[in-house]
């Protein structure tokens, strides 16, 4: 009798585990998707629009609109190459108008190593050198 209590004392210990959610977060699936991020009033509950993001057909972000409660702040439109690599990120200011743009090249790992951005007529401005250092811990 007491093997059975004992056996049935373990059964009921693992039995919640069985039930129990995968914690693992899952992936969305960002082909054709649109995220729209809002923000409230606490006392009025008004919504104002904060933030979208616009994913392609291909799961990659194709553009990015920053919102204020007067309008849009700025917008990145993301172009992509056949590789499957960013080729451009354009910058547009709260009238739609370039500020700037930026170009990449990449590593042999397909991380970027070098971002160049230039003014709205092609005139390079900055230079951004990337550097990935592994440390062994």
């Amino acid at each position: 009798m007491k093997k059975y209590l004992l056996v049935l004392a373990s059964l009921l210990i693992m039995l919640p585990g069985a039930f129990a959610q995968d914690e693992t977060p899952k992936q969305i699936n960002k082909k054709n998707l649109v995220i729209k991020e809002w923000n409230s009033d606490a006392k009025s509950n008004k919504k104002v629009l904060d933030h979208v993001t616009t994913f392609n057909a291909d799961g990659k972000k194709i553009e990015e609109i920053e919102y204020s409660s007067s309008g849009q702040k700025w917008r990145k439109r993301y172009e992509w190459g056949e590789d499957g690599k960013m080729s451009r990120e354009l910058v547009y200011d709260e009238r739609n108008r370039l500020v700037n743009y930026k170009t990449f090249e990449y590593n042999e790992f397909g991380r970027k190593k070098t971002q160049y951005t230039y003014n709205p007529k092609g005139k390079l401005l900055t230079i951004k050198v990337i550097e990935y250092i592994a440390e062994d811990v």
